[in-house]
């Protein structure tokens, strides 16, 4: 059985869609992903959703506790490539 792996570009293009969603004036193709979301305008709500409608879009699993260790996009990527790489070699 072949399982599809998730890129990290395609983890970033789909966190960087909601975030758009989420915050007014945000541009996906300019964000600055070593950035935090709250310093592109994004609320808590707004971060709790971009988190948990990518997790849910690519179908990855993340405690809540390693996202509250985060401080930029940058690393929400990593960490859900990480997670991502770690499930379909299952």
């Amino acid at each position: 059985m072949t399982v599809h792996k998730i890129d990290k570009e395609q983890i970033r293009r789909t966190v960087l869609r909601f975030l758009a969603r989420a915050v007014d004036g945000v541009d996906p193709e300019n964000v600055d992903t070593s950035r935090s979301m709250k310093d592109l305008g994004a609320n808590s709500i707004d971060i709790v959703e971009v988190v948990s409608s990518t997790m849910r879009e690519l179908r990855i699993k993340v405690p809540r506790t390693e996202l509250n260790a985060l401080t930029n996009i940058d690393e929400l990527v990593d960490l859900l490539h990480a997670r991502a790489q770690a499930t379909s070699g299952s």
